[in-house]
């Protein structure tokens, strides 16, 4: 059977000051009426039945997602005691699920996309599902470029291995990290390389015989905290196993090692929403090229990003051009676009301030 597994971990500091500790991006109405969380699990339902959906997030939003999610339970929800990076989260999902069902196949998506249309997507997972079934795959969704693009990892296509229901599916020659212009342009242009999209599809037992070839340490602590996982209370197995694993991405643990890893071309409008600056990817920009949430007025201001998410207040913005500017609870916060990506350099500066510390 088909299991859903979305992680949902992770600060989303690019977003604050709408997105805190206590309120993190997963959990805010960003792309639509609909938190992300909520909108990841209705990609997951045309193929996933909620019983068999998996959350991975911190222990420390546990009671924020009970109370913004209509239907996610105590049930759906795996709760890590530290943010471990994404090999961990997956592993520690794979352990519970094939408790479960041995033979079952992971739907792994993030819970802070933007990705459309839905039947699209719907038909790529159900043909990666099919596929991981019954090969011994790991498989990850590999989006078509629509720009070139220097914030995303990409996958290079080999051969064409095999195509299911129209979806094609390639052999990976590499992934590379992030590019500069000059490359982002070139692999934009010749049609050989995807955006690395961070969502994969794999059967369980091909996942963790990976854990164990690659990331040997890792599958040890996995099979000792296997043994206690049911009997243990008080969560120490689950604290020992993340105390004792290293803190890495399961692209950089597994994938990028691995020789049975295939992706598939992914032709669907997608992103990451990874800073503010997504969102002028998302809505229409006015005339002026200004992207407006909630009450704002401006006057002769162009190419802005304005968020106003404060009830009963205004922001009103004259002669401005190429800035973000966000107001959320009592925080004000007012950056040139360009220093947008930076924003977690500035958290990190307000933290060692307790003045500052209580609006993270």
């Amino acid at each position: 059977m088909n299991y859903g597994v979305i992680l949902a971990g992770g600060r989303g500091e690019r977003f604050w000051p709408l997105s805190t500790r206590k309120n993190p991006k997963q959990l805010l109405k960003l792309t639509s009426d609909k938190i992300m969380l909520e909108e990841t699990i209705g990609r997951l339902e045309p193929l996933i039945p909620m019983d068999r959906i998996v959350v991975v997030s911190g222990v420390d939003i546990e009671d924020q997602i009970l109370e913004n999610t209509e239907k996610i339970t105590k049930e759906n929800l795996l709760l890590e005691p530290e943010g471990k990076n994404t090999c961990l989260a997956l592993a520690l999902a794979a352990v519970h699920i094939q408790k479960k069902d041995p033979d079952a196949v992971m739907i792994v998506l993030s819970s802070d996309h933007m990705i459309k249309p839905q039947e699209q997507l719907t038909r790529i997972l159900k043909s990666a599902a099919g596929l991981a079934s019954r090969e011994d795959k790991l498989i990850t969704i590999g989006i078509v470029p629509c720009r070139p693009e220097t914030g995303y990892g990409y996958i290079e296509m080999g051969p064409k291995i095999t195509e299911i229901s129209g979806i094609k599916f390639y052999d990976v020659t590499r992934f590379k990290e992030k590019p500069e212009r000059p490359n982002a342009q070139e692999y934009y242009l010749d049609r050989k390389h995807l955006w690395n999209s961070g969502m994969f599809v794999w059967n369980v037992k091909t996942f963790l015989k990976a854990v164990e070839k690659y990331m040997p340490s890792m599958y040890d602590c996995l099979l000792t905290y296997r043994e206690t996982m049911t009997s243990d209370d008080n969560g120490e197995s689950i604290k020992s196993l993340y105390r004792d694993c290293d803190n890495i991405s399961v692209d950089f643990a597994i994938l990028e090692k691995a020789d049975n890893v295939l992706c598939l071309k992914g032709d669907m409008k997608w992103d990451d929403v990874g800073s503010w600056l997504a969102l002028q990817r998302i809505y229409e920009p006015n005339a002026e090229k200004n992207v407006i949430l909630g009450d704002v007025i401006l006057d002769s201001s162009y190419e802005n990003t304005i968020v106003n998410k404060t009830e009963g207040d205004i922001i009103v913005g004259f002669g401005i051009a190429d800035l973000v500017v966000v107001k959320a609870d009592k925080v004000i916060m007012v950056a040139h676009k360009t220093r947008v990506n930076d924003i977690k350099k500035l958290l990190s500066k307000l933290e060692k301030d307790d003045k500052y510390s209580k609006y993270l």
